[in-house]
């Protein structure tokens, strides 16, 4: 999930079930983890049978994900990380990477699935000098994340606002940039802004066919496909990290060349 809109389904062993398919899972199926079943797998081949470099693309957003971090904290000095629409734990979480740099870090995950929900308390742990929290939280209401995460972050001092994956649950003529103005509103200067969308703007026929899939099957919450334009509109005022917005293995990437993706990265910094 992508603490955007709650599943349906009643309590949470409700909704653990193997005859039903569900969106974390199907992520951590396109990731190579172990945390699903046949109806995920089944759900999952069908959108990369649409589109067959979404695995691809899911693997890089979560290198993305490890590159952004590494960099904050080792070039930006940040850390704290506010994480929201965080998903099932893989490898490399935002903590695991962020207290692998610097142990005092301190990592606060949001998502309001509970299956998410049971798998983060159990897995994600901190170091000793550091901190790690998982809060239940809707991206709908920021300033309720913000409450509960000022129990473990101080926003006073810079915080890097993770969104990856999250915005594409709302259309892009929804009230996403509202819901961002308000988390980098309570963010002091220095802070910093990760954002990776999903575009058609590579492979529009395939992606297209990809988001269809994926919202038949589960309708709630739908994805959506952004433009390049309309991520870079979320960092207007701020500081673009370099290369700015660019396609996700084109962000400080490890290898020359890296294939142009419809998935689309950015980091910003609030001057």
């Amino acid at each position: 999930m992508s603490a955007v809109e709650k599943p349906s389904g009643g309590a949470p062993e409700d909704l653990i079930r193997a005859d039903v398919p569900h969106s974390a899972r199907i992520y951590n199926y396109w990731l190579g983890g172990k945390d699903h079943f046949e109806i995920d797998r089944e759900i999952g081949a069908r959108v990369v049978e649409a589109e067959p470099e979404m695995i691809a693309m899911m693997r890089e957003n979560r290198a993305f994900l490890g590159r952004a971090v590494d960099h904050l904290v080792r070039e930006c000095g940040i850390r704290q990380f506010l994480d929201i629409g965080s998903g099932l734990p893989a490898a490399d979480n935002t903590h695991e990477v962020a207290q692998r740099a610097a142990p005092e870090s301190r990592v606060v995950y949001v998502d309001n699935d509970p299956i998410v929900l049971a798998h983060a308390r159990a897995l994600l742990a901190g170091t000793p000098e550091g901190a790690t929290d998982y809060i239940d939280g809707d991206l709908r209401e920021p300033r309720k994340i913000l409450a509960a995460a000022a129990g473990t972050l101080d926003f006073a001092e810079p915080v890097a606002i993770m969104l990856l994956g999250t915005l594409g649950h709302i259309a892009e003529d929804g009230d996403s940039q509202s819901f961002v103005d308000a988390l980098m509103g309570a963010a002091c200067p220095g802070s910093h802004l990760v954002i990776s969308v999903n575009t058609n703007v590579v492979n529009p026929a395939g992606m297209e066919g990809a988001a269809a899939a994926y919202n038949r099957a589960f309708g709630r919450p739908p994805i959506y496909l952004h433009t390049p334009e309309r991520l870079e509109a979320f960092f207007a005022g701020m500081e673009m990290v370099e290369p700015g917005v660019v396609s996700v293995g084109r962000w400080r990437p490890v290898v020359d060349d890296a294939p142009e993706m419809d998935l689309y990265v950015g980091v910003g910094r609030k001057p």
